[in-house]
């Protein structure tokens, strides 16, 4: 049997990792949250990934695997038991980032580089997130009527998808430029750089 192909694809394939690294901030943020339910992953100083769970060595692509599948694991440093999931969730984005066509485009990488230091750091990640959550959604909305279609075109539909996300993305920039009435986005100055 052959696999459907998905709508908005590459967003399908980085779903799973968003969804582990959601559920990995709302489980640090908990209090009693009984470790025993979250499977452990070692990594070895060879760069070895032990599946405490099997009793077996795995590849990062098996790991990427519990991913889609929706497993709750923590990767840990064998030696030092510290939490290195991150990391290892940031190289298997790299690694299918460097391989066929991206999701993430070189514009949007350095926008999000850009931040890093800046004030605004906390309330981006927040963002993202929340943008991510709010497209799976409509994504879920989008398959639920496209499945029944209702008397309603797919263009109707992509077009209430957009107009959506459009109205969102204003709300977004009021909140950056701070409420300044009657300010608009493109008023700002450029931040000036120090010396």
């Amino acid at each position: 049997m052959q696999r459907q192909a998905h709508v908005f694809s590459p967003f399908v394939q980085l779903r799973p990792l968003f969804r582990c690294a959601m559920l990995r901030s709302i489980k640090d943020q908990s209090v009693g949250f009984m470790s025993s339910a979250v499977r452990i992953i070692k990594k070895y100083p060879n760069r070895r990934l032990y599946d405490t769970e099997i009793s077996s060595y795995i590849t990062i692509e098996d790991v990427r695997q519990l991913i889609v599948d929706g497993e709750d694991f923590e990767v840990r440093d064998a030696k030092s038991g510290d939490d290195i999931t991150r990391s290892v969730l940031l190289q298997i984005i790299s690694e299918h980032e460097s391989d066929g066509e991206p999701v993430l485009s070189t514009q949007l990488l350095s926008q999000i580089i850009r931040f890093y230091g800046d004030s605004m750091q906390g309330f981006m990640g927040n963002y993202l997130e929340r943008s991510m959550q709010v497209f799976l959604d409509q994504q879920q909305q989008f398959r639920q009527q496209m499945g029944g279609l209702l008397g309603q075109t797919p263009w109707t539909m992509m077009n209430q998808l957009t107009e959506r996300n459009l109205e969102m993305w204003k709300e977004f920039q009021k909140t950056m430029v701070g409420g300044v009435p009657g300010a608009k986005p493109a008023d700002r100055e450029p931040p000036k750089r120090g010396r």
